[in-house]
């Protein structure tokens, strides 16, 4: 009898808002860009009462390459962002000596979902891919009641 292999599924689809600022270098070898940020999630549910209760969720997100840099130039603390990607741990040696792991969320598309403000304004809407491949920039504006909408998409081609 054939043995039964389960399927390999990993992927988070999450929205929330910005913590701090994100957090922007690039790796020692090569300079590869990188960003962290986190986000916090709310949920709500009702409790035994039947009273409405909210709970928050705290969630760690990177981002590499041109999806780093993209995240860098138009994030800041409490930008609202949809982040579609897949969860990781990672485990590294803290100064103390003791090893420290960290599950997080390895970002392929971000969309930012800040309203964009007229122009000399900061802020804006659009949506970010990261494929880990060379890329093709399309940008796609519609005005909505007095606000500008900018749709930012990234893809390899």
């Amino acid at each position: 009898m054939a043995e039964l292999k389960m399927p390999e599924i990993n992927g988070v689809v999450i929205a929330g808002n910005l913590t701090k600022d994100p957090v922007f270098r690039q790796t020692n070898s090569g300079g590869t860009p990188v960003v962290n940020f986190s986000i916090a999630c709310n949920r709500r549910f009702r409790d035994s009462n039947h009273q409405w209760q909210e709970d928050v969720c705290y969630v760690g997100v990177v981002a590499w390459n041109k999806l780093a840099e993209s995240c860098r130039d138009n994030l800041k603390k409490s930008s609202a962002v949809l982040v579609d990607g897949e969860l990781q741990s990672r485990t590294w040696k803290a100064q103390d000596g003791a090893s420290r792991t960290v599950v997080e969320i390895k970002a392929r598309r971000i969309q930012f979902l800040n309203k964009r403000k007229r122009e000399g304004e900061e802020d804006h809407d659009g949506f970010i891919e990261d494929d880990g491949h060379e890329t093709q920039h399309e940008d796609f504006h519609e005005e909505d009641t007095g606000h500008i909408y900018e749709y930012k998409y990234l893809s390899s081609d």
